[in-house]
């Protein structure tokens, strides 16, 4: 080691222990930490920023697991420290509190970075005091300060006026044993202080003399509440559509993929599952509870690249490949199984959407039709019929933005954990109504907005852009079931089905859009 190399050294101080309040349902099952932005969570981006020897010592405390267990399978070769905050919200805690509680491996130079806080063209070092700020008018909902040549002044409260900077929660901290004490003498003075932030610190040392620079950023990214969330996800894009749920997640890096998922007893499925499809998906490389990761599987999101011919071998793929029929069940069994996903788990689904919505089944008029009640037209479904199925391996999400094209094959992404609890066996018409599903409402087109709903007392608007291509390969899809005497109308009511099943699962104004068409397309087909 040369002799400036230890002036150079510092570690970086990643505050992730808050519960996100201000983000609502998105912090309901995970960190806020954790929450997508284009392909990876918020905490990749501030990891990622800084060199792969830095040292990065990493505060915890809601959920505190996930962030841990996020961590070790996407950067296993990162030197990361975890210290846990045992007050995290509540009496006793703060801001003050969290840093305080890691100082014994701060004790040397460190930059603080805020865990909701995404910059860019960012060069790390401490090598004086700083500050870094941006130059913005939200001073109503930010902390901001002035400065004077470079240097800066008091930091102030949300609602300044003309402030030179906004205060973006970025500090390179040259003089540690000043701030530790300085953290110390305040947080004595108060243990329970709830306020006690890291811009009173920094106040707190500058009117002791110690002078921070300005560090001014050109571009800055807020992820701490819903609104600067959306800004930061219309500016940090996604090139492959995802719909988002709050309780579980895709993170797509370079060489790998990480899923998330808030229920445990899924990841432990779909790692078994992944082995039952053994070489039609990618290989799971770690798991940990709530989190798998598995190979990126270089290729042509099948969503992009689908054509009517292309999609006509797809399915010969699939049917000698995947839909192979086996008898791990009983007859009974499995057709127990089918009624009760197909019949019961509708009629709770639908329950949780109109109690979600505070809405009563009732006549409506969708697109100018007549449609009952939805109690109604599912009392002429023969779910009998519907639920006589013969028993295949299966996918389970079999969705074309699920499917990836290389040179020479095909690999299936998001497998579903069970059909119906079942590991080994589902029905093949799901898969089939899945795809039929995706040819009619596609991510993209969803992404974009470009479908209607429209409501005015009873009556409905409801409709959806069409990709042409999309048009021509379910013809094609509707020529292959009749090619194969596979029965198109089973397809198209478990199609109306999915759509009901899923509309309690996605937000307003998607939610209704896909609860009065599965109703309208039901309808069309049992009466």
């Amino acid at each position: 080691m040369n002799k400036d190399a230890g002036k150079k050294r510092y570690k970086v101080l990643l505050l992730a222990a808050g519960a996100g309040l201000r983000l609502g349902e998105l912090t309901k099952y995970t960190n806020k930490s954790l929450i997508r932005i284009g392909k990876k969570p918020v905490i990749s981006y501030i990891i990622e920023s800084y060199p792969k020897e830095t040292e990065i010592v990493v505060t915890v405390g809601y959920f505190a697991s996930q962030v841990k267990e996020f961590i070790s399978l996407a950067y296993p070769d990162r030197k990361i420290t975890f210290v846990d905050i045992d007050k995290y919200q509540g009496e006793g805690s703060s801001i003050g509190y969290s840093i305080l509680k890691a100082k014994k491996h701060l004790q040397c130079p460190f930059i603080y970075h805020a865990c909701d806080t995404i910059v860019n063209s960012f060069t790390p070092k401490v090598e004086s005091n700083w500050i870094g700020g941006f130059r913005g008018e939200n001073s109503s909902i930010y902390a901001s300060f002035d400065v004077i040549g470079n240097r800066v002044g008091e930091i102030k409260d949300k609602g300044a006026i003309n402030s030179d900077f906004l205060y973006i929660g970025l500090l390179g901290i040259k003089d540690y044993k000043a701030f530790w004490d300085k953290l110390e003498e305040m947080y004595q003075q108060n243990p329970n202080d709830q306020s006690l932030n890291d811009y009173q610190i920094l106040n707190g040392m500058t009117r002791d003399g110690i002078p921070f620079e300005a560090k001014e950023l050109e571009a800055w990214f807020d992820t701490g509440n819903i609104e600067s969330l959306n800004h930061a996800r219309k500016n940090i894009r996604d090139s492959i559509p995802n719909l988002d749920k709050v309780d579980e997640s895709i993170f797509i890096f370079d060489d790998f993929v990480i899923k998330f998922f808030y229920d445990q007893k899924l990841v432990r499925q779909r790692v078994e599952r992944a082995k039952i499809l053994k070489g039609l998906v990618p290989t799971i490389e770690s798991s940990t509870k709530n989190f798998y990761r598995y190979k990126f599987i270089p290729g042509d999101l099948y969503s992009r690249v689908v054509n009517p011919s292309d999609l006509h071998n797809f399915l010969l793929w699939s049917k000698q490949n995947l839909w192979k029929k086996n008898k791990k069940y009983t007859t009974k069994k499995f057709k127990e199984v089918c009624y009760d996903f197909y019949k019961t788990k509708t009629l709770q689904r639908v329950k949780k959407f109109l109690d979600k919505k505070g809405m009563r089944d009732t006549l409506n008029t969708i697109n100018g039709e007549e449609v009952p009640a939805l109690v109604e037209i599912l009392k002429k479904v023969d779910f009998d019929w519907l639920s006589g199925a013969e028993q295949y391996n299966f996918h389970g999400d079999f969705i074309l933005d699920n499917i990836i094209k290389t040179k020479d094959r095909y690999y299936l992404l998001d497998w579903r954990q069970n059909f119906g609890g079942l590991l080994e066996s589902g029905d093949m018409y799901y898969d089939l109504a899945k795809l039929n599903h995706n040819l009619t409402v596609s991510h993209d087109i969803i992404h974009k907005n470009l479908y209607t709903i429209k409501i005015v007392n009873h009556n409905i608007e409801c409709d959806i852009m069409r990709n042409e291509n999309f048009v021509a390969c379910q013809q094609e899809f509707q020529n292959f079931l009749i090619e194969n005497s596979y029965d198109l109308r089973k397809v198209k009511i478990l199609t109306a089905l999915i759509w009901l099943n899923m509309s309690p699962l996605h937000q307003h104004p998607l939610d209704l859009f896909l609860f009065y068409f599965g109703k309208l397309n039901l309808w069309r087909m049992v009466k």
